[in-house]
């Protein structure tokens, strides 16, 4: 496995960050056919930290993640990613996104699919070695040296993900968004993938924005985001979160603001 603590770390300070904010969203909406699938959403990812997003499944979640990847159709309000609209051309090569299905060539080989994205975010021959040395180091951090002349399609789903993985990591990218990336794996996977997340932030001030339904790694996050039916709960550090409603657990404060988000609601239809 990768060469990372055997305990899952809790969230370290990370070292000093510009001041413009890695995503600020203000009024970000996003609607598709007939309904409203984002409802007016303000928030700020700061950067060189791990923000968590965490919520039940459709809650909106990837359709935030497809937004700040300048994927997803139909956005309107505010939406900044490193100082740009999201979407912006020059966030191409600042920003790595990765879906909940592996996006790899399955008759490719593990090297051989870094080295192919890799020309892309880096062309030309005079950028070669460059290339294969980000190829080397990114193979390394998701632990597939072992494994980098298999064939993607001969791997595990985990293993997969993890390809996708190291291809967003090509480059170095500033921001990284990951959708669900522990998603059916061991929990030992598990462990050490938050280890390489925490690294990149403490060592390298990548900043990341991963989203999970599993509560327990929200106590894994230096910041989080909880969201339900499309709206933002909360937005602040996990001992925060439970101070304020006066709980043990991040999934106790949770559920705590979905019941006082429920009660809001209720009295304000009987008015």
């Amino acid at each position: 496995m990768m060469n990372y603590a055997t305990e899952p770390p809790p969230p370290s300070p990370a070292p000093e960050v510009p001041t413009v904010p890695a995503v600020h969203a203000d009024d970000l909406t996003v609607v598709r056919g007939p309904r409203t699938v984002l409802h007016h959403l303000r928030f700020t990812v700061p950067r060189g930290r791990i923000t968590g997003l965490l919520g039940p499944s459709g809650c909106g979640k990837s359709t935030l993640m497809r937004a700040i990847a300048g994927t997803q159709a139909n956005v309107t309000g505010t939406l900044d990613v490193l100082g740009r609209p999201a979407g912006h051309p020059t966030l191409r090569s600042r920003v790595g996104y990765v879906t909940q299905a592996p996006s790899v060539y399955d008759d490719l080989t593990v090297r051989q699919n870094l080295h192919y994205f890799a020309a892309i975010l880096d062309p030309g021959r005079a950028a070669a070695e460059r290339r294969h040395q980000h190829v080397t180091q990114a193979i390394a951090d998701v632990d597939l040296t072992r494994h980098a002349d298999a064939l993607a399609g001969n791997l595990s789903g985990g293993q997969r993900g993890r390809v996708s993985l190291a291809v967003a990591l090509l480059g170095t990218p500033e921001l990284l968004v990951l959708d669900e990336p522990t998603v059916g794996l061991d929990p030992v996977l598990r462990r050490d993938l938050w280890a390489l997340f925490h690294d990149l932030a403490a060592t390298r001030g990548t900043t990341l924005l991963v989203s999970s339904h599993v509560m327990d790694e929200a106590e894994r996050c230096h910041r989080l985001l909880l969201m339900r039916e499309g709206a933002v709960l909360a937005d602040d550090t996990p001992e925060a979160l439970r101070t304020r409603t006066g709980t043990d657990t991040v999934e106790s404060a949770f559920l705590r603001l979905v019941d006082e988000a429920a009660a809001s609601r209720t009295k304000e239809n009987t008015r």
